[in-house]
């Protein structure tokens, strides 16, 4: 991800969420605002942490791994804050799934080590941390600052916005609320799907690397180095697809409690989308370096929506 990319995200950040909030609405009554204020609080601590320790450890993943964690957080301070009312539980019990799912998937590869501090760090860290740009270190102790930590953290917390919004709010729960609980239950779904592929695919290839064999002598497909099967067939990031797609379907819930089919607690979802476009295009960058076959994967398959690929 490129630095002015980095600025573009925290301009956004800084400048739309207000004005959505002053010119479109709703404003927050003092319940939210201190339940607002309790969740700032964690996510200070958090940002904190993040920084603190990936400094000292040289591991820039510590907000990789709370990023499953914070919105069960968030989710539950809202609900409890809330009453615990129908709409917040369902949303919540959402964001848990969502979280346990992810927080699983990310745990099997390494990330979670009794030594909090240690674990597989992601490897796009790791290219990023040797590039000019952040040379010398000061340079990358700023863009760990800003954006690994503070502004990811901020992200997160703005992705669960929806829910603090539907605190005020008194509609019952109905059928455009249940619209939105399925169709996110689908997204994670399809998440669960797209990362078990990845994941069986990864092991398979490496264990046969493993065992002496060099990339191109595996049977197809392995011998590409990149998956290109099941949902990876259609979608060249399937699980960014469906992580977008959890947090625009927590966002319609806001719908489902009369807020309006527009409002501000949309930025969360669309920063979101604004952060998987620039994480994708540095991903495949690195892959298409290492992978003489990728770039023409990527002219027959499209980065997101899963739609049947072209014909040779």
């Amino acid at each position: 991800m490129n630095i002015k990319l980095v600025g573009s995200l925290l301009i956004i950040s800084l400048i739309a969420c207000p004005l959505l909030y002053i010119f479109v609405g709703p404003a927050l009554d003092a319940t939210q605002l201190e339940t607002l204020k309790i969740l700032g609080i964690i996510c200070g601590g958090s940002f904190l942490f993040c920084f603190v320790v990936g400094e000292l450890t040289g591991n820039n993943s510590q907000m990789d791994k709370l990023w499953s964690l914070l919105p069960i957080a968030y989710t539950w301070v809202i609900a409890a804050k809330g009453g615990m009312a129908p709409r917040l539980v369902v949303m919540a019990c959402l964001a848990t799934l969502w979280g346990c799912r992810l927080t699983w998937n990310f745990g099997r590869k390494g990330a979670y080590k009794l030594k909090f501090w240690e674990g597989e760090e992601d490897y796009r860290w790791k290219v990023l941390r040797q590039r000019k740009e952040f040379q010398p270190h000061w340079k990358w102790l700023l863009f760990n600052m800003l954006f690994i930590s503070l502004y990811q953290n901020v992200l997160v917390l703005m992705t669960t916005f929806p829910a603090l919004v539907l605190m005020g709010v008194s509609a019952p729960f109905g059928w455009m609320d249940g619209v939105a609980a399925v169709l996110m239950l689908g997204a994670i779904i399809y998440e669960t799907v797209a990362d078990e592929q990845q994941w069986k695919f990864q092991t398979t290839k490496w264990k046969m690397i493993g065992e002496g064999k060099r990339l191109e002598e595996l049977p197809a497909p392995y011998n590409k180095g990149f998956n290109t099967t099941g949902l990876w067939g259609v979608s060249r990031h399937p699980n960014y697809f469906a992580e977008q797609s959890v947090w625009f379907c927590f966002y319609l819930f806001t719908i489902g409690g009369g807020i309006g089919i527009i409002n501000w607690t949309i930025i969360g979802a669309l920063l979101l989308i604004v952060l998987f476009q620039g994480s994708s295009a540095f991903a495949e960058e690195i892959s298409g370096a290492k992978y003489p076959e990728y770039a023409e994967y990527c002219r027959r398959v499209p980065r997101f929506l899963p739609i049947p690929k072209m014909k040779k």
